[in-house]
């Protein structure tokens, strides 16, 4: 039987949210098990059921009753995981075409390391390796940092001292590296 979209338009907030409602606790089940079956990740899966409903929810006057609802929304969630799908070959083509151009643009041979610090960088955590990198290879400021790591400046430079102090003692650790020691010091000083 046919809706009259007008009636449905008409219906009040809370009489959508309550057939909306219905609607995902009587078939969410059966389109998450659609989307697993189709999705090889579940978090894509799960993606594709919040798209599903939000797009029922969008056009709730256009979702039909009873059991067409239930096929309209495997309709719904088929076009979903296929724009997915198509999403997911253009990123892999983009990876594609942007590792060929790497690999012209940079050298193939990997740098020696002969103070040891990409080692001792490696054994630091990820904040602390983040912040060194920022100051250090892609030359910020501090405050720059603070910006970029949405921070504050003032814990920028205490967690800056602290990384640098961190990394002095993993190159101690790691070998006698007196020259890049004094260096580091040496910039810490001159902040």
């Amino acid at each position: 039987m046919p809706q009259d979209s007008t009636i449905a338009e008409a219906l009040p907030r809370e009489l959508a949210e309550q057939r909306f409602a219905r609607l995902y606790r009587e078939h969410g089940r059966e389109i998450l098990g659609y989307a697993l079956r189709r999705c090889p990740d579940p978090e894509d899966a799960a993606d594709a059921v919040a798209e599903t409903f939000l797009a029922a929810w969008r056009r709730l006057p256009d979702v039909p009753l009873g059991e067409e609802g239930r096929l309209w929304l495997y309709g719904a969630a088929r076009l979903v995981v296929a724009n997915l799908r198509r999403g997911e070959r253009r990123r892999n083509r983009l990876t594609e075409q942007l590792r060929a151009e790497l690999r012209d643009q940079l050298p193939v041979q990997v740098a020696e390391d002969p103070t040891g610090i990409l080692e001792a960088l490696k054994a630091l955590d990820e904040s602390d390796r983040e912040l060194l990198m920022l100051v250090g290879w892609e030359e910020l400021t501090p405050a720059q940092a603070a910006h970029v790591l949405a921070i504050t400046p003032l814990a920028t430079r205490s967690r800056l001292h602290r990384a640098r102090r961190r990394l002095r003692a993993q190159l101690a650790a790691g070998e006698e590296s007196g020259p890049r020691e004094t260096e580091l010091e040496a910039e810490e000083a001159g902040r």
